[in-house]
């Protein structure tokens, strides 16, 4: 099984003129990224996500803010992780059940390996129980 891990990407620059991070060369994200998607101003009470996937991969990157992931593996495994600096991402494989939640001024940008393609998604947690029993 597959677990969720840090990518650390290459932070190049200075306090003094700034940084810049690039996916490039050195491949961070293990997949081609078949779709990539951000959002922000999610109000801090609420929580998104709430799914997971059969087949698709993510990296999921607070480019700002905080964001805190909640991570359940298929054997029941919780992970928490907590994004807040913009050199660092998530691995996010399939078949785990995540959730998020941002600081109000937050954008995550995520890679994800696959096109939208809704039969990908388990969005019921007792489905996700149903599919992937301790």
């Amino acid at each position: 099984m597959i677990k969720p891990y840090i990518i650390d990407f290459k932070k190049l620059g200075a306090s003094d003129i700034g940084y810049i991070s690039v996916n490039e060369g050195i491949n961070y994200v293990p997949f081609k990224a078949e779709r990539v998607f951000w959002t922000y101003y999610t109000p801090e009470e609420v929580v998104r996500g709430r799914h997971a996937h059969y087949k698709t991969e993510q990296v999921l990157i607070a480019v700002a803010g905080r964001i805190v992931v909640n991570i359940e593996l298929p054997n029941g495994e919780n992970q928490i992780y907590t994004l807040d600096r913009p050199n660092i991402g998530l691995y996010v494989p399939p078949n785990c059940w995540h959730t998020m939640q941002y600081s109000h001024s937050s954008v995550q940008l995520v890679f994800a390996s696959t096109a939208y393609n809704e039969e990908d998604y388990i969005r019921n947690y007792d489905k996700f129980k149903e599919v992937y029993p301790k």
